[in-house]
């Protein structure tokens, strides 16, 4: 399985979005910062599966519909920064589909995901992944889950593998920085979350024109 990971900044992006797929072949193509109301329903074979709609801003995840069968699809909002309560970017900041493989029948469970941006704490972005992977598991009980996206945390990942590992789970970085924009705040900022799967590799891809670089996760069921 290769599932792609994308912060497009506020829809910027969007253009790229069909070399990207002739280019990298995934399977499965998760953005976070798309206009939900200008997306195309296919992109380069990917057929969009959902996108959210409290915000014009939100999250999406396309597929191919020639490997994986869509059996359940949940939005899920999460506790509110301040900066959430106060501008009401994103209510909904988890994207989840329950999926059935078609051509070895196992199921899977794969999520796009914005955390809190950097005005919140991290213990707060803590609260979240936690709370986005136990409603994920929910989809599914004891079926692998990905969650790919954009988790905000940049400093201090040794606590949030700790408090991921406690909940089962396994925290997985990519090869390269991922944010850009600003020098001070460089770093790993899109990432993934898993059980049940091996992830043999997360390659960061070249820089667009986003301040995210985009990335690719491969992935087998353990």
């Amino acid at each position: 399985m290769r599932v792609i990971s994308y912060n497009l900044r506020k829809h910027r992006a969007a253009r790229e979005l069909a070399d990207l797929v002739s280019a990298h072949d995934p399977d499965i193509l998760c953005l976070q910062e798309c206009d939900t109301q200008d997306l195309p329903e296919s992109i380069g074979g990917l057929s969009l599966v959902e996108a959210t709609s409290g915000n014009r801003l939100g999250l999406a995840m396309y597929l191919r519909r020639n490997t994986f069968r869509v059996e359940s699809v949940r939005t899920i909002g999460l506790k509110k920064s301040l900066h959430d309560m106060v501008l009401k970017p994103a209510h909904e900041r988890v994207l989840g589909a329950r999926l059935l493989d078609i051509d070895t029948g196992r199921g899977v469970i794969v999520a796009s995901f914005h955390a809190a941006p950097l005005t919140a704490l991290n213990s707060l972005r803590r609260n979240q992944i936690r709370a986005a992977l136990g409603e994920l598991q929910a989809l599914g009980p004891d079926l692998p889950v990905l969650m790919v996206g954009d988790y905000n945390y940049p400093v201090f990942k040794e606590n949030l593998g700790q408090t991921v590992r406690e909940h089962g789970y396994m925290l997985t970085l990519s090869d390269d920085h991922t944010y850009t924009r600003y020098r001070v705040f460089r770093g790993h900022y899109d990432f993934a979350t898993s059980v049940g799967l091996d992830i043999s590799k997360i390659t960061t891809l070249p820089q667009g024109t986003s301040d995210h670089r985009p990335i690719l996760v491969t992935a087998e069921t353990a």
